[in-house]
């Protein structure tokens, strides 16, 4: 019997076992790096124990380490979570080593598909589809569009798509690089894409005793750089048969390498319902909580009962429902999808989703792990209801601090490509990015002036009115590029706001506004954080803007030292400069769009690009560099051109 168990892992996956153990009054231990001193997860264990150091490579990634906190703190198990060392046969073979008891596959299932390249020789012999391997030197035009790929590792890192022949050699060495950077492993592997190819995945679970479930299928297709944003549990519009293939080929591949425990089988499903092999991965998926609400489960207890050496059930329970999960990411998706850093003020959902979290108010979002902050799970009876729920949850969540992806998980949730399960596809993104992340009708500045009639509530102990003339008060916010310059006059007959004839002010607060817009009366919620400002509002029915809006406040008299040099490129996020581009130097001709340099931040590579062309007249960083938000990195010149040689 498993008694204490260390979580080799940190944020939302080690809170999710903790909370499982607690229930089956197994005690816990955490291990935390300086960078999570106070993370959330550290303080719930019943232990924790440091692991000196920021950066991955030199704490959660040290499994000496972690196996000596285990034994430290007296730990009989250790449950590895996903990423980091969660499928690392060689730390799974320190963990029972040492004595203690793996929360997880044997380190000879680990080891079979560990390299991708190894696991599709396995499948082969197996039975298992999957697509034929390309040979880069060989390629033609005909054979494109093709798909680099990482052998080790996953998440998207190491993987490239090659959509014209000339640039396969340019980003075989790019991702054999990135590889190489990320898993310690630069090999990598070329194979067909699949153009509107579906991504299925199968969840598995087995016991020691010869049983196997198939826990049905999860869609998702819906991805951004190869990595998951919205998941869904049963996968929709497959037919019957194509559901018992992926079914049957799952249960093959589990017993060809005797599998124990949780374990997802990946499929990329063709326009035409052909299913083919794409990856094992050896540990629980991001994506469990679907197949747990539609089969009623609790796959992290199931885990530590295979891992005491337990039988599973004959069969395991039939699925009932739809569940939907959306990544709640801090990031912006207009601007490449750039991590987002700073505090996280707050984030609150309604009742009726899940939300299994990493994160709590008042948190610090950092550079040295992935950005998500959550994620928010709905279950309904059907398909339409669970996406309903869970884009309405979503829509009405209240997030202070650091730019996410929400709005594009509304949106995305209630695009007709989605809500169609027949046109469901990864290049979901690639299609509609710019529409779904567009203003869509500007309704920010009514939530602009509650900001601005809060703020004047706030500094004025009658709430803002006065009782004798004035003159118009002017308050400015931008959001992203658009500044709103509010001018209003709060006096004995009211609000009289300029470029806003059908606002009434119908009750003021420094915390809420209640207005009457165009007869609607709405309530706005007004938080402040320093110069930030966010407001809420419930959503209008059959309105395409967002109903919450976060602002800058801006000075009226702007500080001139503020302004950087043209052709300035800053960082837009803290990171470290891994990349330059090969024999660049100060004084180079370069053109618009041309990269520069490369920066790591939240386990993702950012590009960055000459803005427009001209002279690179400073580059005054070097790979290794760490950088903080709006630090200088180059700067072009576009009105100069570099003499001739």
């Amino acid at each position: 019997m498993i008694r204490s168990v260390l979580v080799a892992n940190r944020g939302e996956i080690a809170r999710r076992v903790f909370r499982t153990c607690r229930e089956l009054g197994i005690s816990t231990v955490a291990v935390y790096s300086d960078a999570d001193a106070d993370a959330c997860f550290v303080q719930e264990a019943d232990a924790a124990v440091r692991l000196p150091g920021e950066a991955p490579a030199d704490t959660y990634l040290r499994g000496d380490l972690i196996v000596a906190a285990a034994r430290a703190a007296g730990a009989d198990a250790v449950h590895p979570g996903y990423g980091f060392l969660s499928e690392n046969a060689g730390f799974a073979a320190a963990v029972t080593c040492a004595g203690l008891a793996w929360i997880g596959p044997p380190p000879a299932a680990i080891e079979a598909m560990a390299s991708k390249t190894r696991a599709k020789e396995l499948m082969t012999a197996a039975g298992v589809p999957l697509l034929a391997p390309v040979d880069p030197g060989a390629a033609t035009a005909a054979d494109l569009p093709l798909l680099v790929k990482a052998a080790s590792g996953g998440g998207g890192r190491g993987m490239r798509l090659v959509t014209e022949l000339a640039s396969l050699e340019e980003e075989l060495t790019a991702a054999k690089a990135e590889a190489a950077a990320a898993f310690g492993d630069g090999e990598v592997f070329v194979e067909p894409y699949v153009v509107g190819g579906r991504h299925v995945e199968v969840q598995i679970l087995a016991d020691a005793h010869g049983t196997v479930w198939t826990l049905g299928t999860r869609d998702c297709s819906l991805q951004r750089r190869h990595q998951k944003v919205i998941e869904e549990a049963p996968a929709p519009a497959l037919p019957d048969a194509l559901r018992e293939t992926l079914h049957g080929a799952a249960d093959r591949a589990a017993r060809a390498i005797d599998y124990r425990g949780a374990g997802t089988v990946e499929f990329l499903v063709s326009a035409d319902g052909k299913a083919y092999f794409l990856e094992m991965n050896t540990r629980l998926q991001v994506e469990h909580p679907v197949t747990e609400e539609i089969h009623g489960l609790d796959l992290v207890a199931l885990q530590l009962r295979v891992a005491e050496g337990r039988p599973l059930d004959g069969e395991p329970p039939r699925p009932h429902g739809h569940a939907v999960e959306a990544r709640l990411y801090a990031e912006d998706p207009a601007a490449g999808w750039q991590p987002q850093t700073g505090t996280l003020h707050r984030l609150a959902l309604p009742e009726g989703v899940r939300l299994d979290s990493g994160v709590r108010d008042g948190d610090t979002i950092g550079v040295h792990y992935d950005p998500m902050l959550a994620k928010v799970i709905a279950w309904a009876p059907s398909r339409r209801e669970a996406i309903r729920k869970l884009a309405g949850a979503l829509e009405r969540a209240a997030l202070h601090g650091p730019v996410t992806n929400r709005d594009l998980l509304v949106r995305s949730l209630r695009h007709p490509e989605f809500t169609d399960p027949g046109a469901l596809d990864t290049g979901f993104y690639d299609r509609n990015l710019a529409a779904l992340t567009g203003s869509g009708a500007d309704g920010g500045a009514v939530f602009a002036l509650a900001a601005a009639l809060a703020d004047a509530a706030g500094r004025s102990r009658f709430g803002g009115f006065r009782n004798v003339p004035s003159g118009p008060q002017t308050k400015t916010y931008a959001c992203g590029d658009t500044e709103y310059a509010i001018r209003y006059r709060l006096g004995r007959d009211g609000l009289s706001a300029e470029d806003f004839p059908g606002v009434r002010l119908l009750t003021l607060g420094a915390d809420a506004v209640v207005l009457e817009v165009d007869g609607v009366r709405r309530r706005f919620a007004v938080a402040r954080h320093g110069d930030r400002v966010h407001v809420d509002a419930p959503p209008l029915t059959g309105a395409d803007t967002p109903c919450a809006w976060a602002f800058t406040a801006l000075p009226r008299f702007p500080d001139p030292a503020a302004r950087t040099e043209p052709g300035s490129l800053l960082a837009p996020m803290p990171g470290t400069v891994v990349r330059i581009a090969p024999g660049l130097a100060e004084g180079d001709r370069v053109e618009a769009g041309q990269p520069l340099l490369w920066l790591e931040a939240m386990k993702m590579e950012h590009k960055i690009t000459a803005p427009a062309a001209g002279t690179l007249t400073s580059l005054p960083v070097h790979t290794g560099r760490q950088v903080e938000v709006g630090a200088l990195l180059a700067v072009v010149d576009a009105t100069t051109t570099p003499a001739p040689d």
